[in-house]
């Protein structure tokens, strides 16, 4: 009888190593980005951390024998969701991960277009002294939490030290620590008006993809920033174009794109307030760490126990 398998297709440390080692000591684990360590074995391995291009011929066919998958990233939209379902298999997220460095990043960005650090850096470069219009605050101003989940909750306690309101919107209208106010998703119109920066984490799903167009962007002050670090296609992009162009927004931070790379013809690289950066929000040293000892060691644990992984557990219906 051949031994269970299971692939972790990114490099790991001899110490996580060998903790996955303590769990199913007599499963055959193959790790490593070089995808000649594995892609011989796909079609036998019963489990499989990060997805590769390789994997969707593979272990999609009717004689595989994955039964669960560990995502790399918080989103899963790339993934062939329905065949993945269709054969029973079991899915669970990095979600959670990126809740320090996103954070942090989306604060980059508020700060950035607040205190006007974009154009220095510009004038710096150009060596030119000049003002430019510094005005603006961050503190005490009203945050929009379009989407509380990890990201959203460590980016709401933050802001609490800004001594910033923060009202958040969520699919349950639940409330939430560190958020003044809770709304639901559908009174998502209603809260733009309030905020002073707008920063979107949601998901992509078939609910959120371009909810947010020309009448949200209307309904937002023409003082606030619009943050985007949860999926491009959240967005009408040419309705974002415009409205910076009309003034209906104040500016932008932006970590994702309907389409990426950005093309180089995009409007969007030619504003003097919009911050540009290439889908690297939740870039950290600490990355491999948190989704193999944070998510992926517990998992498979309750994966050896009772055959199914607790953390993250996607739900096909709701796309995440």
């Amino acid at each position: 009888m051949s031994k269970r398998t299971c692939i972790v297709t990114h490099d790991l440390e001899p110490s996580q190593i060998d903790k996955i080692k303590e769990i199913i000591p007599d499963w055959e684990l193959i790790s490593g980005k070089d995808s000649a360590n594995w892609h011989n074995e796909l079609k036998k391995a019963e489990v499989i951390a990060g997805w590769k291009k390789e994997l969707k011929e593979m272990v999609l066919e009717g004689n595989s024998n994955l039964r669960w998958f560990q995502s790399w990233s918080a989103g899963v939209d790339s993934l062939p969701l329905a065949e993945m379902e269709s054969q029973g298999i079991q899915i669970t997220s990095a979600n959670g991960v990126h809740a320090n460095p996103i954070s942090e990043t989306i604060f980059a960005l508020m700060l950035g277009l607040t205190r006007k650090i974009h154009t220095y850096v510009k004038n710096q470069q150009a060596k030119v002294w000049h003002h430019s219009g510094m005005k603006l605050e961050i503190h005490n101003k009203t945050i929009g939490m379009i989407g509380t989940g990890a990201i959203g909750r460590e980016t709401a306690k933050i802001a609490k030290a800004f001594g910033m309101k923060v009202i958040g919107v969520r699919h349950s209208g639940k409330p939430e620590e560190h958020i003044d106010e809770m709304y639901t998703s559908s009174q998502l119109n209603d809260v733009l008006p309030l905020c002073d920066y707008v920063v979107v984490t949601l998901p992509l799903t078939q609910e959120t993809r371009q909810l947010f167009g020309a009448e949200q962007f209307t309904r937002m002050k023409d003082s606030a920033f619009f943050i985007n670090i949860g999926r491009g296609e959240i967005v009408k992009e040419t309705d974002l174009i415009a409205a910076l162009q009309n003034g209906h927004i104040a500016g932008a931070g932006l970590d994702v794109f309907e389409k990426e790379p950005l093309s180089e013809d995009s409007p969007l690289w030619e504003h003097d307030n919009v911050i540009i950066t290439p889908h690297t929000a939740g870039s950290t040293e600490y990355y491999t760490k948190r989704v193999i000892e944070d998510i992926f060691i517990p998992n498979l644990k309750e994966y050896i126990n009772s055959g199914t992984p607790g953390i993250n557990q996607v739900d096909y219906i709701k796309g995440y």
